[in-house]
C-alpha cells in the first residue's frame, strides 16, 4: 500500500524523534554545538522532505517565487548557516542564535503555508477524497510552520514532538485514505486490472511492455472512467490540463489503447452491463 517515499519519510521521522530525544547530552564527545547541528540538520531534512512529499502528492513543481523543493532546501540550509551558526560563533549564545534563526523562518513557513493552501483550496469538482487530502496536507504543513515557533519558545520536546508527529499521522492518513478510495472505485478499474492479469505474461505489441499504473495514474484513470473532462480532472487535482493529458497518454500506452474514446470503450464495459 505504501511506496518508497513513505518509507523514507518514516525513516526521517524516526531519526527526528531519536536525535531530539537523546540530544543534547552531557557525555557527548566534542563541542556542544555539534549536537545542535545534528538535531537541527535532521529537523531541516525532515521538513524539506515533507514539502517534497506533498509536492509529489499534488504534482507541484513550483508554487511561487521559484519555490521549488531544491530552492527551499538551499534557502533553509543557507539560513541555518548565516542566521544560526555564524551568530553562535560570534556570540557563543545558543539562545541568541536560536531566536535569529527560528523567528524569520517561522514567518517564511507561514507565508509558504498560506501560498500552498491557496494553491490547493477550492477545487472545482471536489469529492470526499480530495477534500480530506487537502485538509490532511494542510495539517502536515501547519506542523512545519509551527516547529520554528515551538523551538523559539524553549526546549519543550514534548510540544515539538507532538506537533511534528501530527504531520506524520496526517500523511499516513493521506496514504490510508487513498487506499480506501481505490477500493471504493475498484469496480471502475475492474476491466483494467483484468487486462493486467490476462496480459502480464505476454506482449500484445512487440515493442510495448505493459507496466502497472502509478498511484496518480490510477486516480486519473478513475476520473476518466467517471466521464470527467481533462479540464475538470486538472481542477480537481490542482494540476494543469496539459499535465492531465500527459498522465492520460501514459495510461493509454500502458493499457494498449490509442485514445480516450478507445479507453472508455474497452474499460467501461462492466459498468454498462
Amino acid at each position: 500500500m505504501f511506496g518508497n517515499r513513505f518509507l523514507y519519510l518514516g525513516f526521517w521521522f524516526v531519526a527526528y524523534n531519536a536525535t531530539g530525544g537523546f540530544l543534547p547530552m552531557k557525555n557527548f564527545p566534542g563541542p556542544e554545538i555539534i549536537q545542535y547541528i545534528i538535531t537541527y540538520g535532521v529537523a531541516i531534512t525532515l521538513c524539506v522532505y515533507i514539502v517534497y512529499y506533498l509536492y509529489k502528492e499534488y504534482d507541484i513543481i513550483v508554487l511561487k517565487f521559484h519555490s521549488s523543493v531544491k530552492n527551499l532546501a538551499l534557502i533553509t540550509v543557507s539560513g541555518f548557516i548565516t542566521l544560526y551558526l555564524v551568530p553562535y560563533f560570534l556570540t557563543s549564545s545558543l539562545h541568541t542564535s536560536k531566536l535569529l534563526f527560528t523567528i524569520p523562518y517561522s514567518i517564511l513557513a507561514f507565508i509558504f503555508l498560506i501560498i500552498f493552501y491557496r494553491r490547493i483550496s477550492n477545487p472545482a469538482n471536489p469529492n470526499r477524497f480530495i477534500i480530506r487530502r487537502n485538509r490532511l496536507s494542510t495539517i502536515a504543513l501547519s506542523a512545519i510552520a509551527l516547529l520554528p515557533i515551538c523551538t523559539a519558545i524553549g526546549d519543550y520536546q514534548w510540544i515539538t514532538f507532538t506537533v511534528m508527529n501530527c504531520a506524520f499521522f496526517a500523511i499516513t492518513g493521506i496514504e490510508i485514505d487513498r487506499h480506501l478510495y481505490f477500493l471504493e472505485n475498484k469496480n471502475k478499474m475492474f476491466e483494467i486490472f483484468s487486462f493486467y492479469r490476462e496480459n502480464k505474461e505476454k506482449l500484445i505489441q512487440p515493442k510495448l511492455i505493459y507496466q502497472s499504473l502509478t498511484r496518480r495514474e490510477i486516480e486519473i484513470a478513475i476520473s476518466i472512467l467517471s466521464r470527467n473532462t481533462y479540464k475538470e480532472i486538472g481542477q480537481s487535482f490542482f494540476i494543469a490540463e496539459r499535465t492531465v493529458s500527459k498522465h492520460a497518454s501514459n495510461i493509454f500506452k500502458k493499457t494498449g489503447v490509442k485514445n480516450k474514446t478507445e479507453f472508455l470503450s474497452r474499460f467501461s464495459r462492466k459498468q454498462k452491463k
